[in-house]
């Protein structure tokens, strides 16, 4: 079974990833959160069909701390970030996670 990209967020950030070519997605607007946005969450990381879930950084901060540590902990789907504030250190962990290795060492 082939897994998928997966993008949550406000109607504004997924988009840009409809537009790619993205065919899941599920949007959560501004004023629908935090809970719309766990709910968001939890179904697409129980979902087998997706490998990637991407969201706004600015996002995690909207998540209940049991959500956020399944987001931050989840090996597959894997979660990445984007915007905010992500700093490199951010990114290159979430690249380990993704392939399992450190290309920095």
């Amino acid at each position: 079974m082939s897994q998928e990209i997966a993008v949550i967020g406000s109607p504004e950030f997924t988009t840009g990833f409809r537009l790619a070519g993205v065919r899941r997605f599920v949007d959560v607007p501004d004023d629908e959160k935090p809970t719309e946005l766990d709910e968001a969450v939890e179904e697409t990381l129980a979902d087998d069909g997706v490998g990637i879930v991407v969201m706004h950084q600015d996002d995690l901060e909207h998540l209940s701390r049991e959500v956020r540590e399944a987001v931050e902990t989840s090996v597959e789907p894997v979660v990445v970030t984007i915007g905010g504030d992500a700093t490199s250190g951010a990114l290159r962990e979430q690249i380990k996670r993704a392939i399992g290795i450190d290309l920095m060492d």
